[in-house]
């Protein structure tokens, strides 16, 4: 995935959080859609809607679904069309494989190790700048 380059952070403001995403909510993509699946098989549209519930701002489809496509080449994840779906065209269904299972796993331990860190530079910032 391409990345913003060095200065992301000086062209942001709140007001446009929900039209640009840092390079932080792209990385938080994999372990998100990984989690999404494992609770139950989803379409990919349901993953959109399903990734703005949990705050992850309206992530354009192309880069969701490219996510996916990755994510099925690491096989971590299959795919199968719905073809019992009985409005609208047949959709792609994912759903988790143990190898994928495996990921999540190592996912949750990074996201725990660098908690602390996060919440060491939060309140960091607390205790020496005034929000």
């Amino acid at each position: 995935m391409p990345r913003r380059r060095r200065g992301w952070a000086m062209n942001g403001h709140h007001s446009e959080h929900h039209s640009q995403h840092t390079p932080l909510t792209i990385s938080l993509l994999e372990p998100t859609l990984l989690l999404l699946i494992s609770q139950k098989e989803r379409h990919g549209y349901t993953l959109l809607n399903d990734l703005e519930q949990m705050n992850m701002g309206t992530i354009h489809p192309s880069v969701v679904y490219r996510t996916l496509r990755e994510l099925e080449g690491l096989e971590w994840i299959q795919s199968a069309w719905d073809t019992f779906e009985t409005q609208g065209p047949p959709r792609r269904t994912y759903t988790i494989t143990d190898l994928g299972i495996q990921a999540l796993i190592n996912w949750k331990q990074q996201l725990e190790l660098h908690q602390k860190s996060i919440a060491q530079l939060l309140f960091l910032f607390k205790s020496n700048h005034s929000e």
